[in-house]
């Protein structure tokens, strides 16, 4: 169970090799945090990871979990479930893709589709239905600016994000008085090695305060986490540009 302050005891990541999931990780073992699964494709990183958080003092565990095996989901998560309660669920994988060859190569635009959306919809759910059953926690999603509006720039990416964003914004109105908290987390530019090599955007963030902010956000109970709180405003005005004038701006 979470202390009086919304710390949780037991954090379960998907997306277990996430710098924003594990800097998240280690700053609420920092707190409170004592058990920690990392769910993700069995990997040295994956194992490393783990290694990392046990040195800190939590009992850590690694499971395997494939975002693009939804058929997997409900089998693989129920394991961790049925281990013990779980507070807080960390949705953290994702991938941003290259858009100038996905847009030739739609396969591998419907990866990242697949990937970003469909997993998380798949997975998800089942959290959800867990939360629920336990009566208690909460399941924090990373999303990204990205989603707001789409950007020639990286359309496939944030579309996916737009659709994942929804998607949780809804499933939070659907849990709502079950004792299940949701939370999106929609950072801008985070500097990981995701984006290394990528123009930096504006008020560019790192993993460690994107971490900063979801332990405020879960003391708070938020519903919706701007990194950094600026991209609030900013990404309200270019939600509102008119398209032609939006076309013309170079992001």
């Amino acid at each position: 169970m979470k202390d009086a302050f919304g710390i949780p005891q037991s954090l379960l990541i998907l997306g277990g090799t996430s710098e924003i999931a594990l800097a998240t990780a280690r700053r609420l073992i920092a707190r409170r945090t004592r058990t920690v699964w990392l769910a993700g494709r069995p990997t040295p990183a994956l194992e490393e990871a783990a290694e990392q958080l046990r040195r800190l003092g939590a009992d850590t565990r690694t499971v395997a979990f494939d975002a693009l095996a939804p058929e997997s989901h409900e089998a693989v998560l129920g394991k961790v479930f049925a281990e013990g309660d779980i507070d807080l669920v960390l949705m953290a994988f994702g991938v941003l893709g290259d858009q100038a060859v996905d847009e030739r190569e739609p396969v591998l635009a419907v990866r990242i589709a697949q990937t970003n959306y469909t997993g998380a919809v798949s997975s998800g759910l089942v959290c959800a239905g867990a939360l629920q059953t336990q009566g208690h926690g909460s399941l924090v999603v990373l999303s990204s600016v990205a989603g707001e509006r789409a950007r020639r720039s990286n359309f496939i990416y944030g579309s996916s994000k737009a659709g994942l964003d929804t998607f949780t914004q809804g499933l939070g109105d659907a849990l709502y008085g079950t004792g299940v908290h949701v939370m999106v987390v929609r950072p801008g530019f985070v500097r990981t090695r995701m984006t290394a090599g990528l123009p930096e955007a504006p008020l560019a963030t790192t993993p460690e305060a994107v971490a900063a902010a979801i332990e405020l956000g879960l003391r708070r109970r938020s519903e919706t986490v701007w990194v950094p709180g600026a991209l609030r405003v900013v990404m309200s005005a270019l939600r509102h540009a008119p398209r032609a004038v939006f076309r013309r701006l170079p992001i």
